[in-house]
Formats: structure tokens, C-alpha cells, sequence
């Protein structure tokens, strides 16, 4: 009889213990659901809703998300890996991103960022860059704000598709074909229309584009300190210029 009381105390303690372990776990895990580091190192970090949906991604190099499925969906096979960020719309659709890269070559070094905006369910609308290559004793730094047009019914997924077809045909003549028939369908394409900046020729300024990307005037100073106005038309040629205190 003692040995059963014992026992039944035993079991009583234990079970008591359990559960007042169980109330410490609870509230303690409610309690510091706000967690603080120091110092944290990760390879790639996704910021996700509480549905799972990939809101923003931190990335290195390596783990830059290209043939893999992000919410879903394949990115973009043929996109370069860079470190960066990735940004991502309510649908999980990409909505735009920051990259750079830099490292030493044979020729020199190549450098670059891209902060780029998308409009939705497409490519980039709006893009802020900056490219840095050297070579030999060359080098040359181009920087700038540009805003691009996009076709009307681009879409993500149906630019893929289609590039993959273009990718199938040999024929030069037979592609350009097909390239034309997506373009008027309003289904691939795009084309600048502002950009402000710094090219690779050293002109700073405000340049303007045509809807089928061509320029039509620019008005920037160059390297030699000149201001320079040109207006150009369609077939590229200008047609009038200003230059300094000369005007014609």
C-alpha cells in the first residue's frame, strides 16, 4: 500500500511538472516573440506575410534566385546572379529590385548598381544606374535616372514564354518576323523616353527619347565644358542645334 500511494504521488508530481513546463514554454514564447541580435549573418533572407508569400528577399551572390521558384514562380533563367534585393507585390509577382556587383577582369574592373521599379505584372519603368568599367588605361563612367515605356500587354510570365520561342528559331530573318509580330501585338518591347544623366561619351545632361526609343534631343554639357542643344528626327539626323552663345 505505501509503494501505491508513492507511486500515485510520483505520477501526480510529474504530471504537475509537465504541466507547469508547458505554462513556462507558452508564455515565455509569447512573451519574447521579439528576438534581438547583435550580429546576424545569413547567406539569403526572405521577408514573408504571415501566409508565406515573399515580400522582399536579402540575397548574396550564390543564392540569387534564378531557375528556382520564388511564390511560385521562375524568375528569370537567364538573369545574371548578383547580390541584392528583390521587391514583390501583394500577388507575389516581382515588382522591382537593387543589384550591384564589382570585381577586377583582364581588361580592368567592372562595376555597377541598379535600383529598378516595375510596373505591374512587367519590367522596368523607372531604373536609377550606375556602371564603372575600366580597360587598360581607359575608363569610363556612365550614371543616370532613366524612365522607360513598357508594352501594354506585357506580362511577366508571357515575356518569358515568348523569349523561350524566339530562342528556338535558327532562322535570322524568321525571328525578326516573329520579334515584329509580339511588338505590335503589344506584347514585348519597350523603349526609353527620359533619361537624365551622364552617358559613356561624357555629356551631362537631359536627354530624350521617341516612343520607338530613338533620341530627339538632348540638352547636356560636354566634356569640354560646352553647352550643347540638339534636336534630331526620326532617322537619327540633327536637324537643329545650339552650342554656347552660337545658335542655328
Amino acid at each position: 500500500m505505501k509503494i501505491e500511494k508513492e507511486l500515485k504521488l510520483l505520477r501526480v508530481a510529474v504530471l504537475a511538472s509537465l504541466s507547469l513546463s508547458a505554462v513556462i514554454l507558452t508564455t515565455g514564447m509569447k512573451a519574447n516573440n521579439d528576438a534581438r541580435f547583435e550580429t546576424l549573418s545569413v547567406e539569403r533572407l526572405n521577408i514573408i506575410e504571415a501566409d508565406g508569400t515573399v515580400k522582399m528577399l536579402l540575397t548574396n551572390t550564390a543564392r540569387f534566385p534564378t531557375t528556382e521558384e520564388v511564390n511560385g514562380r521562375v524568375l528569370n533563367e537567364d538573369r545574371k546572379k548578383r547580390a541584392g534585393m528583390l521587391f514583390f507585390n501583394e500577388e507575389g509577382i516581382e515588382a522591382g529590385g537593387f543589384i550591384y556587383d564589382g570585381s577586377k577582369n583582364e581588361q580592368g574592373h567592372s562595376a555597377g548598381m541598379s535600383l529598378t521599379f516595375d510596373k505591374y505584372d512587367g519590367d522596368q519603368v523607372m531604373q536609377l544606374l550606375t556602371v564603372d568599367e575600366k580597360r587598360g588605361d581607359k575608363r569610363v563612367i556612365r550614371s543616370g535616372l532613366a524612365f522607360n515605356d513598357r508594352p501594354q500587354f506585357e506580362t511577366q510570365q508571357g515575356t518569358r514564354d515568348i523569349m523561350r520561342e524566339l530562342a528556338q528559331i535558327t532562322d535570322r530573318a524568321e525571328r525578326r518576323k516573329k520579334i515584329n509580330e509580339y511588338q505590335e501585338q503589344g506584347l514585348i518591347g519597350g523603349a526609353p523616353r527620359i533619361l537624365i544623366g551622364k552617358t559613356a561619351e561624357q555629356n551631362n545632361g537631359l536627354f530624350l527619347f521617341a516612343k520607338d526609343g530613338s533620341p530627339r534631343a538632348m540638352f547636356y554639357v560636354d566634356e569640354h565644358d560646352q553647352v550643347q542643344l540638339q534636336f534630331l528626327n526620326s532617322k537619327g539626323e540633327v536637324t537643329h542645334t545650339w552650342s554656347g552663345s552660337e545658335s542655328n
